[in-house]
């Protein structure tokens, strides 16, 4: 096979992950952290571009990375326009949407603008995103809430998802393509979606209010009680906001966002972080058991993947209420750089054709 190098870019909020692969084998890694102090003078995420792409470019330079070695950049996709499971071709069109966010302002929108701006002073690289987490495979039904003023939307840990299921695939001689598969992402963020022969039909909002809490995010609250806080004038919109993302779930409860650390407390005899992971525990098994219903209970596995996967507890909690639905495939971790590489090579080496972003 040809040598193939990949860089893969995957800003976080806090963060930017960066990793080198030399076809499938990752040769370089390294997660860059961004202090407060430093992100500071940047009033929107998007005017982070340039410090972050800097950062990025220094780094590979320290570590004796030669930038003009590779063929492909690839970074996570943002909040664009939804759009099909697959890898796009950066274009004008796709920066457009991720400056302004058409789907809202995330440091993942800075993955696609980054990955442009490298490969244009590398002659012959190309820049693509792969499965952001906008990707809309979702059947008509599963959009309607109850009230057709709030349709549900796909937003959710595409990447990985997809990826985790092409290797389980993979690993029992079958397609993808040809398998019903329920995966749970379980990380800052939850995901639970039914896979339908290669399509995601339905999953829950990730981002923000959707299905299970998580380390930092509420999930689905009782909608009354919520409205009757949002005019409460208790809170402000920022307030409600910050309750539904970054400061709910694991955070509300027991003031962390470490899955680690409540499951080590669990273990030494705290009841309250005991309960709470169980909850849940209990939550998870609830959309899966959910989404089981979805594909009708033709299910040829179900995949538990994301940092959480690593707690043996939860696996086991989880485990015990699921497994009459199925065989349980096990993934510690998110694998998203691999998986933007796995991504890459495919399209380097002509196995699949990169999508036009519109």
């Amino acid at each position: 096979m040809e040598t193939i190098n990949i860089l893969a870019i995957n800003p976080g909020s806090t963060s930017t992950k960066i990793a080198v692969f030399v076809n499938s084998k990752q040769v370089f890694l390294k997660s860059i952290k961004h202090s407060t102090e430093k992100l500071a003078p940047f009033a929107t995420i998007t005017d982070q571009y340039e410090f972050r792409k800097n950062t990025i470019l220094d780094e590979l330079k320290h570590d004796g990375i030669d930038i003009s070695t590779i063929n492909v950049v690839i970074g996570c996709g943002g909040l664009i326009k939804p759009i099909t499971s697959g890898v796009y071709e950066v274009n004008e069109a796709m920066k457009n949407d991720l400056r302004v966010g058409v789907l809202g302002l995330h440091a993942s929108n800075l993955g696609g603008l980054i990955a442009d701006d490298i490969a244009k002073t590398v002659p012959g690289a190309k820049a693509y995103i792969a499965d952001p987490v906008v990707v809309d495979e979702m059947d008509d039904i599963a959009r309607v809430s109850g009230h057709p003023a709030f349709e549900r939307v796909s937003i959710f840990h595409a990447l990985n998802s997809k990826a985790v299921s092409r290797l389980y695939a993979q690993s029992i001689g079958k397609k993808y393509e040809d398998l019903n598969l329920i995966v749970a992402h379980l990380g800052g963020g939850i995901s639970v979606g039914a896979h339908r022969k290669g399509r995601v039909i339905d999953v829950n909002n990730a981002l923000d209010g959707d299905g299970p809490f998580s380390p930092e995010r509420s999930g689905g609250l009782p909608v009354g009680a919520l409205a009757r806080a949002c005019f409460s004038g208790e809170y402000t919109h920022d307030d409600i906001k910050k309750m539904i993302t970054g400061k709910g779930g694991y955070v509300a409860y027991l003031n962390t966002n470490d899955a680690y650390e409540v499951e080590k407390a669990a273990v030494a005899g705290d009841q309250k972080a005991a309960f709470i992971q169980d909850a849940l525990a209990y939550q998870v098994s609830k959309e899966i058991g959910a989404m089981s219903t979805v594909l009708k209970g033709e299910i040829d596995a179900i995949i538990l993947t994301g940092g959480i996967v690593y707690g043996k507890p939860f696996v086991d909690a989880v485990t015990e209420r699921v497994k009459h639905l199925g065989t349980i495939h096990v993934h510690p971790g998110e694998g998203e750089m691999e998986a933007l590489a796995m991504n890459g090579l495919l399209v380097a080496t002509g196995e699949i054709v990169p999508k036009v972003y519109s």
